[in-house]
């Protein structure tokens, strides 16, 4: 007959719970598993199965209870860790995004928009479009399963414990978050100049032949001429997303670094 204390029982829970939190607020945020169309019991249970096989191989574990003000601290710096390791890797996401909402506007598909659930608002088909690119080049790469191992791989470098982190990770998420504005106005750098090419050539010839309805002919001119643009420069834009989320990926190890110090 199997017999086992309350103390072992009570250990035993903590050794799931510590790593299930960290892992929770991952799962939670991170791009492809936080989304909203996904069920939250889904995410749970994810969690759960990783956080158990994760919890044997953690050496360390706090000896404060779960349930104590200091398991409160531990739980909110756990919690702390997975927020910032998803959310810089959603940063790429973003930046994806709001290359998709730049080239729209570029193009004239201001107009083409709908609900977006993940999004929590309307969103430019074009953006979905890219976005849609994006997570698919993410799995594509393993991203994912690379995103998990920095998160299983910081228990050695972060141990679960009630030191507080260190200002310099929010730094470090701070600073990844610049890359937004800068890398997406870069991967749509391309079909700006092509269209503001266009849009100056259409200039010239309504000042060459005023009685050309330059209004009548500049919308389908520049609609046309903006998705011959996007199916060239496509492949360099996969190239350059690739590179973006590389970069993501090392900006977690920054920022699960700096949080350690």
């Amino acid at each position: 007959m199997v017999e086992f204390t309350s103390a072992q029982l009570y250990g035993w829970l903590a050794a799931f719970l510590w790593p299930f939190f960290r892992i929770l607020a991952l799962i939670g945020t991170a791009p492809l598993f936080g989304e909203s169309t996904i069920p939250r019991r889904a995410k749970i249970a994810l969690s759960a199965m990783i956080a158990m096989v994760v919890s044997p191989t953690i050496a360390q574990l706090p000896a404060a209870p779960v349930y104590s003000f200091d398991g409160l601290l531990i739980i909110l710096n756990e919690v702390g860790i997975g927020l910032a390791t998803g959310f810089v890797m959603r940063l790429v996401f973003a930046t994806v995004q709001q290359a998709g909402e730049i080239i729209g506007l570029q193009m004239g598909l201001s107009f083409a928009s709908f609900f977006d659930r993940a999004a929590g608002g309307q969103t430019m088909v074009l953006s979905r479009f890219l976005n849609v690119v994006a997570v698919l080049l993410f799995l594509a790469l393993d991203g994912h399963l690379m995103m998990l191992g920095a998160l299983v791989d910081s228990f050695n470098g972060l141990p679960i414990g009630g030191t507080p982190l260190s200002a310099g990770g929010a730094m470090a998420v701070a600073r990844a978050g610049g890359m937004v504005f800068a890398s997406g106005l870069l991967l749509a750098l391309p079909m700006i100049a092509a269209l503001l090419t266009l849009n100056l050539a259409m200039g010239i010839l309504n000042r060459a032949s005023p009685q050309l309805s330059i209004f009548a002919v500049g919308f389908p001119v520049t609609l046309s001429g903006g998705f011959l643009v996007l199916m060239l420069v496509m492949p360099q834009m996969g190239t350059y997303m690739q590179h973006m989320i590389e970069a993501g990926l090392e900006s977690i190890g920054t920022v699960l670094g700096q949080f350690g110090r």
